[in-house]
């Protein structure tokens, strides 16, 4: 048996400074692993726990994880996880299939004649965004992997009604709106993290799939695989999101994190996949 673990990055399986959650006393907070630097200064962080539980995951030949994430693959890239080097990483929200860290031309090009026929062009929905966008609280306008589009704005000064009118004029177009942290995400719906797990799946003959995830972004990865987790925190838990194979924990910020590779753990052993 093969099993296939399929994991969410940001505020998921890593947590920047501004994400830990370190709500406890100091002498109790967990110590830290830096998995991350982006110019020269630290990024991004796991427990050392974590850390300790995900090596002994990658070690495994039948436990094949697979990052996955909504970065580019140039942001992918700058993390070093702990343990041996993955095989798969799924970038841009399903657009990238990354093979031993090569794009995969053949799925781009299987995700580019989807994306024509079924939803709006990226250049309508970018023109539009920043077209309604208030210069007050918005301050980046980016195009990743020209998949998608996505704002760096002032959160707090974003309005609720904003936000509900984009999801409806974007959703007319086939497109999808969530918002994480600091960046509002207007991303294709055929564009899925489900879709790449998939195909990850039919490659390794993986007979079993683990998913965990925050974000709205994250639900048709949650529901597509075997058993899921979600932390906390998060637009799905904002929302009270869950479905039958999807377990919501109570843990919040970077414990959320290690209690989700502690469950990864847990099924794979339960799986027979690793020894206890």
């Amino acid at each position: 048996m093969t099993v296939l673990v399929a994991s969410d990055l940001d505020r998921t399986l890593i947590y920047s400074t501004a994400a830990l959650g370190l709500t406890m006393p100091d002498p109790e907070a967990p110590r830290l692993l830096c998995v991350e630097v982006h110019e020269s200064k630290p990024l991004s962080y796991m427990t050392e726990t974590a850390a300790a539980l995900l090596a002994r995951l990658t070690e495994d030949p039948g436990v094949v994880l697979v990052p996955t994430t909504t970065r580019t693959r140039k942001q992918y890239q700058r993390i070093r996880f702990p343990g041996r080097p993955v095989p798969y990483a799924i970038c841009a929200n399903g657009g990238q299939l990354l093979v031993d860290g090569v794009p995969d031309r053949d799925w781009r090009r299987q995700v580019a004649a989807r994306l024509a026929e079924e939803c709006a062009p990226l250049e309508e929905v970018s023109r539009h965004l920043v077209a309604v966008a208030d210069p007050v609280w918005l301050r980046k306008t980016r195009v990743a992997e020209d998949l998608f589009a996505y704002l760096v704005v002032e959160r707090d000064l974003v309005p609720e009604e904003w936000l509900k009118s984009l999801a409806e004029w974007a959703e007319a177009r086939g497109w999808t709106v969530s918002l994480q942290g600091r960046k509002i995400y207007a991303v294709p719906r055929p564009l899925t993290k489900s879709a790449a797990m998939r195909e990850v799946a039919r490659r390794t003959g993986a007979t079993a799939t683990l998913a965990a995830g925050d974000s709205l972004l994250d639900a048709d990865l949650l529901l597509a695989a075997d058993a899921a987790w979600r932390p906390g925190h998060g637009e799905l838990a904002d929302v009270g999101w869950t479905a039958p194979s999807v377990t919501a924990l109570p843990e919040a910020g970077v414990l959320a994190g290690e209690e989700i590779v502690r469950a990864f753990t847990r099924e794979a052993r339960r799986l027979g996949r690793l020894d206890a």
